[in-house]
C-alpha cells in the first residue's frame, strides 16, 4: 500500500509554451559575438596561466602535495615489481612487433617518461600490449615479407641454379624503420585527435565490440606465436584468412618441430598461469604478486647457457641484446601514405584500452581522467618511443593491476619501473641473450588467458541483450576471418547499423493515464491504469499512409497520361467513367511525382511548370490503392528525449506536421526544450502554419489542452473545464493511445546518433 503521507499536490494553469513565456517573463539570452569570445578567452592573469598549465602537465597538480612517508614506500615495491614484468613482457611483445628484442625494451622504457608528466592517470603502467604489437606486426609483415630479401648466394643447387639466401640485416632494419615510423604517425594521429577534443570518438566503441575484437586479436596472436612455441618455418600472411593460412603452414611443418623449444613454452604457459591464479587466489594474503615471468626467464636463460641449447639442439634464442641506447632518428615519410589508415586504427585502439582500464582505476579510487589530455600525452609518448626505436605504447590491464595492487599510488612507481628497464637494458641484457625466444612466446600466451575469459560473456549477453551478444560474435568472427583492421572496422559498421535497423522497427502500445495524475505508462504492464471512455483503438503507421499516398497519385498520373484523367487546375476530371465521383479536392503535391509527371506528358495539357494534383483522400480514389484512413482528430508529440535538430530535421519535421493539419489533424508539440526552441526559431521553423501555438510544456498540458478544446459545452470558463476534466480523470477511468511513430525515418542521418525516444499521443474523437 502506498504511504498516504509520500504525496503531493500541484495545482496550476494549463500552460503552453507561449503561456508559460508570458507569465515568468522569459528573457533573451545574451548572446556574446565571435570577437568577444574570442578577447575573452585572450585574456591573462596569473591563475588562468597556471590552471592551463597544470591542465596540460598534470604532474604539476599531484606532485606538489606528494606524501612522501604514506605513498613512497607503496610506489617504490610497485615499481620494482612492475619493472620486472614490463622488461620482460617487452621482450616477449617485441617478437609480435617482428623486431629484435631490444627494441621492446625501448617500448618499455621510453613512454613511461612522457607519461610521467603528462598523463592524467595515477595506475596506469604504460608500455607495450600484445593486441597493438600484434596490429603494428601485421603491418610489417606486410610492407616487409621474407620474400622480399632474398638474394643469390655463393653455393648452387643440384641443378646448377644459385641458391636464395636471406638478407637478414636488410630485413630487420626496413622492419625497424616501418615499426617505428608506424609509431610515429599513431602519436601524430592521437594528437591530432586530443588538439581537436576528439576523445569522446571512443564511446563508438562499446563494451561488446571491443570484447570480440580482443579475444579475436588474442587469438591472432596466439597464431602468430605458433611458430616461434615449435620453431617452424612459416609463411609471411595479413589480411583475409591470414590465421587459416599460418595455422594450415604450422601443420604442414609439424615433423620440423623443435621439441626443446616446444617443451620449455609449454612449461612456460602451465607455469605462468598456475602461477597468476595463486596471486589471484592469495591477492589479499600476498604482501606482493609472485613475479612468475621474472623466474621463468632467469631460470631458463641459466638452463639454455649452461646446456648450451642453440648449439647442441639447435633452439631457437635471442642471441643479441646490445647495452646502452641507439641515437634518435626520424621516420621515414615515404611510408607514412601505405601505413596511414593502419596506424589510425591502431591509435584508437591504444587509447580504447588505456582510457578504459584508466576510467576503472580512477573510479576505484575516486579520482578523474581527461580523456583528450589522454590523447596527448599517449601522441607525445609514442612519437617520443618511435623516435627512439620502439614501438606503439598503451596498457595492460594486468600489468597496471600488479601496479596497483603492489600499493602503487602514482606515477612515481612507473618512474621507478622505468628505472628498472633502464637497469636492464645498460647492465642486464647480455645477461638474457640465451633465453629461448619459444619461452618469451609462452609468456605472452600465458598473459592471454584474461582475454579469452571473455568468451564467458556471450551467454550472459544474449540474456541481457541479444543485439549486444551479436555484435559481440560478428566483430569477434569478422577480425579472425578478416584480419584486424578490416574486422575493426566491418564491426564497427555492423554495430552503427544495428542502431539503424533497430529505428526502423519502432515498438508501439497502447498508453493509459494513472487517475489523478499526469503520468502516463503502458497499459499491459499495469492493471490500474485504464483507457478513456470510447477511445478507438487502431493501428496508425504514418510512414504506411504517406508510401500509399504517393503510390496512388503515381497511378493517377499515369491515368492522366492515358487520357482517362484529364488534369485541370481545378483538379481531376473523368475523361471516361471510371465509376467514381470525385466531387471533393484537396491539394497534395509530390514534388518528385510532377517532375516525373512533367517528363512523361511531353507537352500536354498543363503548361505550368508546378503541377498540382488534387486528391480527397477520403472519399472513394479512381484508382486501386487502399490508402488507410486518418480518423484522429490531434497528434502529441513529445519532444523532451530530442536533444539536436539541424536545417534537414526540421525540414522534414515541418513537412509532416503541415501533412497532418492538411488533413484536419491538429498537432502539439509537448516538453520541448528551450535550446530546441530557440533552433526552430533560428532556422524560421515558425510560420502561420506552424506557429509557437502549438508548443505546450508537457504532454499532460497539451492532453488537458485538447479535452478543453473538444468539450462540448463550450460556454464554461476556462478554469471550469480544467476543473471538470480532472474530476472526469479522478471518477472514471482513463486512457489514451501511444504510438511510436518512426519519424526517425526521416531525419534519422540528419541527427545525433541517438535512439530518440519521440512519443506520439493519438486522442480520438468521441
Amino acid at each position: 500500500m502506498m504511504d498516504v503521507q509520500n504525496q503531493y499536490c500541484v495545482s496550476r494553469p494549463i500552460y503552453s509554451i507561449r503561456a508559460f513565456e508570458h507569465v515568468h517573463e522569459r528573457q533573451i539570452r545574451e548572446t556574446k559575438s565571435l570577437k568577444e569570445r574570442f578577447s575573452g578567452s585572450c585574456r591573462c592573469s596569473t591563475k588562468r596561466v597556471w590552471n592551463i598549465v597544470k591542465m596540460y602537465f598534470p604532474v604539476l597538480g599531484w606532485l606538489p602535495i606528494y606524501q612522501i612517508k604514506q605513498w613512497l614506500p607503496g610506489d617504490i615495491v610497485a615499481g620494482i615489481t612492475t619493472g620486472m614484468v614490463c622488461a620482460l613482457q617487452g621482450l616477449a611483445y617485441s617478437l609480435l612487433v617482428n623486431v629484435a628484442p631490444v627494441y621492446g625494451l625501448y617500448a618499455a622504457f621510453f613512454p613511461i617518461l612522457t607519461y610521467f608528466i603528462l598523463g592524467t592517470s595515477r595506475h596506469l603502467s604504460v608500455g607495450p600490449f600484445p593486441v597493438t604489437c600484434l596490429m603494428v606486426g601485421a603491418v610489417v609483415l606486410t610492407l616487409a615479407p621474407d620474400s622480399n630479401f632474398m638474394q643469390p648466394g655463393n653455393t648452387t643447387g643440384v641443378n646448377g641454379t644459385t641458391v636464395m639466401v636471406l638478407n637478414a640485416a636488410a630485413r630487420d632494419t626496413q622492419r625497424l624503420a616501418i615499426a617505428m615510423s608506424m609509431t610515429v604517425l599513431i602519436g601524430v594521429f592521437q594528437v591530432a585527435m586530443g588538439v581537436v577534443q576528439l576523445g569522446f570518438l571512443v564511446r563508438y566503441l562499446s563494451d561488446p565490440l571491443v570484447g570480440g575484437f580482443t579475444t579475436a586479436a588474442a587469438l591472432q596472436v596466439v597464431v602468430s606465436q605458433l611458430k616461434i612455441i615449435f620453431n617452424v618455418p612459416v609463411g609471411n600472411y595479413n589480411g583475409i584468412l591470414s590465421l587459416f593460412y599460418t595455422i594450415g603452414d604450422v601443420f604442414k611443418n609439424i615433423k620440423q618441430t623443435n621439441l626443446v623449444d616446444l617443451v620449455a613454452a609449454v612449461l612456460t604457459i602451465i607455469v605462468v598461469m598456475v602461477v597468476k591464479e595463486i596471486n589471484a587466489k592469495f591477492q589479499k594474503t600476498l604482501p606482493v604478486p609472485i613475479p612468475i615471468e621474472v623466474f621463468v626467464t632467469i631460470i631458463d636463460a641459466g638452463v639454455s647457457y649452461a646446456l648450451n641449447l642453440s648449439g647442441h639442439y639447435g633452439a631457437g634464442v635471442v642471441n643479441t641484446i646490445p647495452r646502452g641506447f641507439i641515437p634518435p632518428q626520424p621516420p621515414d615519410v615515404s611510408l607514412f601514405s601505405s601505413i596511414a589508415g593502419s596506424s589510425f586504427s591502431t591509435g584508437v585502439v591504444s587509447y580504447a584500452i588505456a582510457i578504459s582500464v584508466a576510467k576503472v582505476y580512477a573510479a576505484k579510487h575516486e579520482l578523474t581522467v581527461d580523456g583528450n589530455q589522454e590523447l596527448l600525452a599517449f601522441g607525445i609518448s609514442n612519437i617520443f618511443c618511435g623516435a627512439f626505436s620502439g614501438f606503439v605504447a598503451t596498457t595492460a590491464l594486468s600489468r597496471t593491476a600488479i601496479q596497483e595492487s603492489t600499493g602503487g599510488k602514482t606515477q612515481v612507481a612507473g618512474l621507478i619501473s622505468a628505472l628498472m628497464v633502464f637497469i636492464v637494458i645498460m647492465a642486464l641484457g647480455p645477461l638474457l641473450q640465451p633465453l629461448q625466444k619459444s619461452v618469451l612466446g609462452g609468456i605472452v600466451v600465458a598473459n592471454l588467458k584474461g582475454m579469452f575469459m571473455q568468451v564467458l560473456d556471450i551467454p550472459i549477453l544474449w540474456r541481457k541483450n541479444k543485439t549486444d551478444c551479436f555484435i559481440w560474435v560478428f566483430t569477434c568472427i569478422s577480425c579472425i576471418v578478416l584480419g584486424l583492421d578490416i574486422g575493426l572496422l566491418t564491426g564497427l559498421v555492423f554495430e552503427l547499423a544495428t542502431v539503424v535497423i533497430r529505428t526502423q522497427f519502432p515498438s508501439c502500445a497502447s498508453l493509459g493515464n494513472a487517475p489523478s495524475t499526469d503520468i502516463y505508462k503502458n497499459m499491459k504492464d499495469y492493471k490500474a491504469v485504464r483507457k478513456i471512455r470510447r477511445a478507438v483503438h487502431v493501428g496508425f503507421d504514418a510512414v504506411r499512409v504517406f508510401k500509399k499516398r504517393n503510390k496512388a497519385l503515381k497511378k493517377i498520373h499515369r491515368l492522366i497520361k492515358k487520357g482517362k484523367l484529364k488534369f485541370t487546375e481545378n483538379g481531376l476530371v473523368p475523361v471516361e467513367p471510371l465509376g467514381v465521383d470525385n466531387e471533393a479536392f484537396e491539394r497534395e503535391q509530390d514534388p518528385e511525382l510532377v517532375k516525373e509527371f512533367e517528363q512523361d506528358m511531353k507537352g500536354g495539357t498543363s503548361p505550368n511548370t508546378e503541377v498540382e494534383v488534387q486528391v480527397d483522400w477520403t472519399s472513394v480514389l479512381p484508382v486501386n490503392v487502399n490508402v488507410p484512413k486518418v480518423n484522429i482528430h490531434s497528434l502529441v508529440m513529445d519532444f523532451s528525449a530530442v536533444s539536436f535538430l539541424d536545417v534537414m530535421a526540421a525540414k522534414s519535421l515541418k513537412l509532416i506536421l503541415k501533412e497532418f493539419l492538411r488533413i484536419g489533424v491538429s498537432v502539439y508539440i509537448a516538453g520541448c526544450d528551450d535550446e530546441i526552441i530557440m533552433k526552430l526559431e533560428a532556422m524560421g521553423f515558425f510560420d502561420e502554419v506552424v506557429n509557437r501555438g502549438m508548443l505546450f510544456l508537457s504532454v499532460h498540458d497539451a492532453i488537458l489542452y485538447i479535452k478543453m478544446e473538444t468539450s462540448d459545452n463550450l460556454d464554461d470558463p476556462m478554469a471550469d473545464k480544467v476543473t471538470r476534466i480532472q474530476d472526469e480523470f479522478a471518477r472514471s477511468i482513463t486512457a489514451w493511445l501511444f504510438f511510436f511513430f518512426p519519424l526517425l525515418h526521416l531525419v534519422k542521418e540528419h541527427c545525433q546518433m541517438q535512439v530518440w525516444v519521440l512519443f506520439f499521443y493519438f486522442l480520438f474523437p468521441n
